[in-house]
């Protein structure tokens, strides 16, 4: 075991990938010399070369393109995409050329590229540095959408997002990237939750939070503080965005009765939308008050100094749970 950042974590996962496998190759926008802007891939370029890990252009679209172009030739590209503002430029080979290659070939092509998108507040920065389009990918058939929340999931989740031949968009807390955990670096990634399965990160009885990437920290928080009330939340991790792991979160709510969702994301149209629907669905006869959603407001994301009023925090979260008691 060592204890690790989660920033270090994503980047001995990518340096347990380069070793197992010759045709894992890292490119993007300052990924070499410089290691990245967040240092994820510091001193990979060192170790591994410039045919590996490659600095690019400042250009998203002909990043992915490239990569594109790589996967169909046999390679396993992993494009690191600054911000996750910055995509946009690249959505439409994401949506309309990578999503559809590996359906539109009936499975003969694979397309294993996996793009990396540090997202999320908190960090002090502006528009186009700071923001959840998770939905926008999870809406678009034919990718793998993945969020880790810590360090131990870092590390096996970009291997296994990088083993996939499914394209993955895996999308990175920046504001956590700092935290540390304990991350068992010699354990067989085979052993590891699978990639698309949801984990239950703290037990409880009387409701369910769900949530994902930065917001999980903050949902164990009100699960400590709602137990000082006498109230026992279980919160889920659900890790994989598409797919959902719905029946782990199905299996939750029907014990538990209640249901909240947390997401940075704006509410409108958010990924919770989804959830909601879907444990509403499924769980019907079980629930004891509406699913009820938790997340930023419809906006464009605020200048630094208002982020804490737009970021979903510990207070809103309970407030969420007290409204889901009051039914």
């Amino acid at each position: 075991m060592s204890t690790l950042t989660l920033a270090r974590s994503l980047n001995e996962g990518l340096r347990r990938a380069l070793e197992d496998d010759p045709k894992v190759l890292i490119m993007g926008e300052d990924v070499g010399k410089l290691g990245g802007v967040f240092r994820i891939t510091d001193g990979l370029q060192k170790d591994f070369g410039e045919s590996r890990v490659m600095d690019t252009p400042l250009a998203e679209s002909g990043i992915v393109g490239t990569a594109i172009g790589l996967a169909l030739r046999g390679y396993r590209p992993v494009c690191e995409i600054q911000f996750d503002g910055f995509v946009y430029p690249a959505f439409n080979q994401i949506v309309a050329q990578l999503a559809k290659m590996r359906y539109r070939s009936r499975g003969q092509l694979a397309l294993p590229v996996v793009i990396r998108i540090p997202f999320g507040g908190g960090i002090g920065a502006v528009e186009h540095h700071s923001e959840s389009p998770e939905v926008l990918f999870a809406h678009t058939a034919g990718l793998r959408v993945v969020a880790c929340s810590s360090g131990p999931d870092a590390y096996t989740m970009i291997q296994q997002s990088i083993r996939s031949d499914d394209p993955v968009i895996f999308f990175e807390p920046k504001r956590r990237y700092w935290e540390k955990a304990e991350v068992d670096t010699a354990a067989p990634v085979s052993e590891a939750l699978p990639l698309d399965a949801a984990r239950v990160v703290a037990e409880g009885s009387d409701a369910t939070v769900l949530a994902y990437g930065p917001m999980v920290k903050v949902a164990v928080d009100a699960a400590a503080a709602a137990r000082e009330d006498g109230r026992s939340l279980e919160v889920i991790d659900l890790r994989s965005l598409s797919p959902l792991d719905l029946p782990t979160v199905a299996d939750s709510v029907r014990r538990t009765g209640r249901c909240v969702v947390v997401h940075e994301a704006p509410v409108y149209a958010g990924l919770g939308a989804e959830i909601a629907a879907r444990v509403t669905e499924e769980c019907f006869y079980s629930l004891e008050s509406p699913v009820l959603r938790v997340g930023g407001f419809s906006i464009p994301y605020p200048a630094s100094r208002n982020e804490d009023h737009y970021l979903p925090d510990l207070d809103r979260v309970l407030d969420a749970v007290d409204r889901a008691f009051a039914f």
